[in-house]
């Protein structure tokens, strides 16, 4: 089973980033996906969820408006596109899978806003 994220970098106040998290050795279809992020001294926190058949569940107040949550069951891939990005959306961000008897994270990417 593997979570393979993609995407983060350096970005300025009001950019955009679009993470990718690749999926691999499992169902991806039978999973619900998530985003998680960590910032430093601070606990992770979900940012958005999605179903298996693709609907949207969850945004984190802080986010909605400004964050997209999509997967591609073609590409066992899920997405997390990124706007007008705040620094305080600096932080390690990480894709879960969930069914009822497993759970699967990545390793994360970190993503940092500063002009």
């Amino acid at each position: 089973v593997r979570l393979v994220e993609s995407g983060g970098g350096l970005v300025q106040p009001g950019g955009s980033l679009r993470l990718s998290c690749a999926a691999s050795g499992f169902t991806f279809t039978s999973y619900e996906m998530n985003w998680y992020r960590q910032a430093p001294g601070k606990e992770r926190e979900l940012v958005a969820a999605i179903t298996r058949v693709g609907v949207v569940t969850y945004y984190l107040d802080s986010v909605k408006g400004r964050f997209t949550i999509s997967k591609d069951d073609a590409k066992n891939t899920l997405y997390l596109q990124m706007t007008n990005l705040k620094p305080e959306d600096t932080a390690v961000y990480s894709c879960n899978a969930v069914d009822r008897w497993y759970e699967f994270w990545g390793q994360g990417t970190q993503v940092t806003v500063s002009s």
